[in-house]
């Protein structure tokens, strides 16, 4: 069925909870590989730095939003990779869905930034819109 299953990953509730979808969909194949990716937005990483210069690792937090998806992961039994992409979340997990030929992207309904999420242009939707593949929305 899916063998190439895509998460887009941000450690909000909501990316978890498409996460857990994810797994239960992979492990219904052994052959099935979740990708989990997370999406670097270099104007939000140079916010985060310019704001938080003075503590310690900034990026242990992003390491944290992605681990707690791969501790999901091992406790499912299924088979993962994680990749770091770099650029504007919903256009780049686009990108690297459509080039990678992806069967199936799951992610969260709303991310980390609530802003956003007021804008009509919100990640989960540009995926939606452009993704040549089946796009699952969790709330």
């Amino acid at each position: 069925m899916y063998k190439r299953i895509l998460i887009a990953a941000d450690g909000s509730a909501h990316s978890l909870r498409a996460a857990d979808h994810a797994f239960k969909i992979a492990a219904c194949d052994p052959e099935s590989i979740v990708e989990i990716i997370y999406a670097l937005d270099a104007e939000h990483v140079k916010a985060d730095v310019l704001h938080h210069w003075n503590d310690l690792d900034r990026s242990d937090v992003r390491k944290q939003r992605v681990i707690a998806v791969e501790e999901k992961a091992v406790k499912a039994g299924v088979k993962y990779e994680t990749k770091i992409l770099h650029g504007e979340p919903g256009p780049e997990i686009v990108k690297y869905a459509n080039e990678n030929k992806v069967d199936l992207i799951v992610l969260g309904s709303r991310g980390l930034n609530a802003l956003q999420e007021l804008v009509l242009g919100s990640v989960s939707h540009k995926v939606a819109k452009r993704a040549h593949c089946p796009v699952m929305i969790v709330k």
